[in-house]
């Protein structure tokens, strides 16, 4: 099993007020800093694997405050996890942008949508790429990998929407807050949606442990009636409910 913690940058000064795009250059400020060093903080006792990134600087600078103590960690960038290529409609303002005809396609019918002028990308094509890339890596890490993906709100919402199996029109019902944690377990079969836009919980179901004599159908399935929550144990009972739930879902 594959543990994906999918996380959004911190804020910039023009976080939710400009379609920033692969506009160069755009850091964090002071909030957003905060926000990094915060979720650096509540990560510290999850063991990782490896911290992938948006090659753009202000998930890059979410990332490495992530990576500060953890030297031994391996830090990459990965351009097929950056934002998705909005062309014209980069670094134009939110507000100017909502009154635009395509504006209601992309809230309604996002899997339609082409974004206009030179290096414009479609949502599905942004989609394919990313959720190309978590796979990619998912396989060149171990199987029973804990990793973070440092990227964008957008990137995670098309993620989401896959590992949910929703159609792409449907990912604006997903939402990804600045600096918040979505994660997703990959195994054999399917994803399992771990917890999504988490600002604020506890880490301790996201550390890694022994499945036992868990076999990989096991690792696939969903718990029937729902499970007894993140890191628990049925204690006492026999056969897979004495199977920790973070192990099956």
């Amino acid at each position: 099993m594959t543990l994906v913690l999918l996380v959004r940058h911190g804020l910039t000064a023009v976080t939710g007020s400009v379609l920033s795009g692969w506009t160069p250059g755009l850091m964090l400020d002071d909030r957003g800093t905060a926000q990094a060093q915060a979720l650096a903080a509540r990560l510290a006792p999850v063991p990782l694997d490896a911290i992938v990134t948006s090659p753009l600087e202000r998930c890059v600078q979410t990332a490495a405050a992530i990576a500060t103590s953890r030297q031994s960690v391996a830090f990459h960038r990965d351009e097929r996890l950056g934002e998705c290529k909005y062309g014209d409609w980069t670094n134009k303002p939110l507000k100017k942008l909502a009154k635009e005809p395509l504006w209601r396609v992309v809230q309604q019918h996002p899997s339609a949508v082409r974004f206009p002028g030179p290096g414009g990308e479609s949502m599905l094509d942004m989609q394919h790429r990313t959720v190309g890339a978590v796979r990619d890596w998912n396989s060149r890490l171990r199987p029973d990998a804990v990793y973070v993906i440092c990227s964008h709100g957008d990137v995670i919402k098309a993620i989401v929407a896959d590992a949910l199996g929703l159609h792409l029109d449907q990912y604006q019902r997903i939402q990804a807050d600045p600096c918040s944690l979505t994660v997703i377990r990959y195994t054999p079969l399917r994803p399992f949606v771990v917890r999504m836009n988490d600002t604020g919980g506890d880490v301790a179901g996201l550390i890694r442990r022994d499945t036992g004599n868990l076999g990989r159908r096991g690792q696939s399935d969903g718990v029937v009636g729902g499970g007894a929550g993140q890191g628990t144990t049925a204690a006492g009972a026999g056969g897979r409910e004495a199977i920790t739930a973070d192990a099956q879902g």
